[in-house]
């Protein structure tokens, strides 16, 4: 349990850092996300985002499970 945590905390750290070049990347703006503006509001929800981001961790822990 400790490995995973000094492990997530690297990787966290490391995105942290990353963010400026990262935000740069079409996630987040992707077709299937649902935004809706409208006067003094702004609902975001990151439908299509949010299921690419699962498909690719449950793939990654899939893999790292196989090892």
């Amino acid at each position: 349990m400790q490995r995973l945590l000094i492990i997530a905390g690297i990787l966290l750290l490391f995105v942290g850092i990353a963010w400026p070049w990262l935000s740069k990347l079409p996630f987040g703006r992707l077709p299937g996300d649902i935004v809706i503006e409208r006067e003094n509001f702004r609902l975001y929800f990151p439908l299509t985002t949010g299921l690419l981001v699962s498909l690719l961790l449950s793939l990654l822990l899939w893999w790292w499970s196989r090892k």
